[in-house]
């Protein structure tokens, strides 16, 4: 129930038990507000004083924004027209629908149910796929335990720093990716736009990896595994099977029957000339993709109280199966191998730029700041909740999972090279998806009771994959809903409806025979470099032209204390550098994309740049657009473009109070 603390009428012009309206809001009981200070000074000001600003005990002016609805209207100062009556008893039509946008975001907004919901969403977002190949991979290619240095460095002043500043955000101002700028800086509300697009593009391509996983997963219920003979009709003449009782020696031509189980089963690329011959659609993967988006639409058709159950399942069980694999994998000979590779150091890498880019290219994807997630699930929180302590424990937890990600995957592949009695850099020469749909998939089935570690695997990486989905497209929703709640307030199911369609029917064309090769290059350019931009000016929108002050002002009314001199540091400086930094060095060498025995030409490159650049177009644009419209001389317009047009309801006892 909301109490603008100032009002054109006195308490008294109320009666008893009825209700004010006051731009176009509706009080209640005003006269609950007069309790707020009993030293003799009214909270509601007469109205020659209706412009003065009346402080209260929590440091915050109880003065409604200055700017009326849509910039217009009188000044200030509170020099108002002569027919008072008249403005108090009529708002206009926008005014109308800012006033029922504020209403619904105080009063409808739903909560976590448990704070435990919000951290299991936020761990389960955070920890993904990406943890289990992206992270050991990068660690043994970069100097092994030397990466440790670095990526902890990057951790503290960059990745870590950046997630805090999203859960604060989201938290005091209550708003989605799109409509959170209006109370931050208008002009910079193009970021929300671009955030939507590049959830779309993940949701084109993630979710196939996951349709892989399930294929894996329904083929995994046999008594023997497919993928462990060379008899399938699939097979070639060069597959060897070293793992057979028989002497079989593994040549330089020689193929595992897990990597043609992969390549000419699950995604059957031999059928494929390139990207410029996607050829036709697979059904199989079709029918497991369009299974999984069933799965997300009923978990998040509800909101946040539905999904921060479901993730209770998605968030927890990868926990348990990464233990049971990595006491398997210690127990496997060779096992020792495998870890002495991936942890032992060389120090020389750290003279070299591409570890320290490596390092904070991986901290920031892993955390995943810039998606709208962070935002939108901290928008759900009360507003007193510890966000700093949520950013220290689930930010450690991300971190660690990834560590011991490592051992289980390097256990397993100091298994391997025992088998084949070769060194653990050749066994471990694959990235990416096929170091878990190959290599792994291949020693899971030559273990004993390989049927039963091969679903408990393929089913910790749909879970992985689920709750990142969940969060992806909460994103987008909450964004949306938040903009346009007039339109989708109460038509949720049927909006989560049309965006779960959408993102199906935009992932096709990674359901295709060459499907590989464009997720490979969705991969490496659609996120990339746009989410380093998008977070970028986010930082410096936040921490330059918000104020860093307000900011640790808004921490504080939501803490009790201010953030230190390090947090204060790294979000001006420090941050929005690291963020440059990595852009910077992926602009400046593009990486060359290789799949299989596929190089990608050269136009692919060329392509990759526009499908990132049409994410982050949306940015300029609105800029544009946003000096386009408002009135007055181009300062004017600068001004009034980077000052927040709407205030931040603060709740305060069982009053609302807006922050400006």
């Amino acid at each position: 129930e909301t109490e603008p603390l100032t009002s054109k009428k006195d308490a008294s012009d109320c009666s008893k038990g009825e209700d004010c309206k006051e731009n176009g809001l509706v009080v209640r009981n005003p006269k609950s507000a007069l309790r707020l200070a009993e030293d003799g000074s009214k909270v509601h000001p007469s109205q020659g004083d209706k412009g003065e600003a009346a402080q209260i005990s929590n440091g915050y002016s109880g003065v409604q924004s200055s700017a009326p609805c849509n910039g217009e209207g009188e000044d200030a100062q509170g020099t108002a027209p002569a027919a008072t009556t008249t403005t108090t008893t009529t708002t206009s039509t926008t005014c109308g629908a800012e006033a029922q946008q504020q209403l619904m975001e105080l009063e409808d907004r739903e909560t976590w149910s448990k704070k435990i919901d919000f951290l299991l969403s936020v761990i389960g977002y955070a920890v993904d796929l990406g943890n289990v190949w992206r992270f050991p991979y990068i660690c043994y290619q970069n100097g092994g335990g030397a990466f440790l240095i670095p990526y902890t460095i990057m951790a503290l002043f960059g990745g870590i720093p950046l997630f805090y500043m999203e859960l604060a955000l989201g938290q005091y101002h209550r708003n989605g990716c799109i409509s959170i700028w209006r109370k931050i800086c208008p002009i910079f509300k193009g970021i929300g736009f671009a955030i939507c697009i590049i959830d779309l593009y993940v949701a084109s391509y993630y979710n196939t990896i996951m349709a892989w996983a399930f294929y894996y997963l329904i083929s995994s219920f046999t008594a023997e595994l497919p993928w462990t003979s060379c008899t399938n009709p699939w097979n070639t003449g060069n597959c060897t099977n070293y793992f057979s009782k028989d002497n079989v020696s593994w040549s330089l031509h020689s193929i595992s029957p897990a990597e043609e189980f992969y390549t000419r089963q699950v995604l059957q690329v031999h059928r494929s000339n390139g990207l410029d011959d996607l050829g036709g659609i697979s059904w199989q993967l079709t029918l497991c993709l369009l299974l999984i988006f069933t799965i997300v639409y009923f978990s998040i058709w509800k909101g946040v109280k539905t999904s921060g159950k479901v993730v209770w399942v998605t968030a927890t069980f990868p926990y348990i199966i990464l233990f049971i694999l990595l006491v398997r994998g210690a127990t496997l000979p060779g096992a020792w191998r495998g870890v002495l590779y991936y942890l032992k150091p060389d120090w020389q890498k750290l003279l070299a730029t591409e570890v320290w880019v490596d390092a904070a290219a991986q901290i920031f994807f892993s955390l995943g700041p810039g998606f709208g997630v962070l935002l939108a699930y901290s928008s759900y929180n009360k507003f007193h909740n510890n966000c700093y302590q949520d950013a220290l424990v689930t930010s450690t937890v991300n971190c660690l999972t990834s560590f011991v990600s490592g051992f289980v995957i390097f256990t397993v592949l100091g298994y391997m090279a025992e088998m084949r009695n070769e060194d653990v850099s050749e066994v471990a020469k694959d990235t990416g998806p096929s170091l878990l749909f190959i290599t792994y998939a291949e020693a899971i089935a030559n273990m004993p009771a390989s049927t039963f570690f091969a679903i408990i695997f393929f089913l910790m990486l749909l879970t992985l994959g689920l709750d990142s989905t969940f969060a992806g497209l909460e994103g987008v929703i909450t964004g949306v809903l938040d903009e346009f709640p007039h339109v989708w307030g109460k038509r949720r199911e049927l909006f989560v409806l049309g965006l779960t369609i959408v993102c199906f029917l935009g992932s096709l064309a990674t359901l295709t025979f060459g499907g590989a090769y464009v997720v490979k290059l969705f991969e490496e350019y659609a996120t990339g470099p746009a989410v380093l931009t998008v977070v970028f000016l986010e930082a410096v929108a936040v921490s330059w032209f918000y104020g860093i002050t307000q900011f640790c002002n808004d921490v504080k009314e939501m803490l009790g204390s201010a953030p230190g001199w390090y947090w204060r540091v790294c979000w001006v400086a420090i941050s929005p550098l690291f963020l440059l930094f990595v852009t910077c060095s992926f602009l400046s060498s593009p990486p060359e994309l290789r799949l299989f025995d596929y190089d990608y030409p050269y136009w692919t490159t060329v392509v990759g740049y526009c499908i990132g650049t049409s994410s982050i177009i949306f940015i300029p644009i609105y800029m544009i657009y946003r000096l386009v419209i408002t009135p007055g001389t181009l300062k004017e317009r600068i001004l009034k473009s980077i000052t927040p047009e709407t205030a931040t309801e603060i709740p305060f006892g069982d009053i609302r109070m807006n922050a400006v």
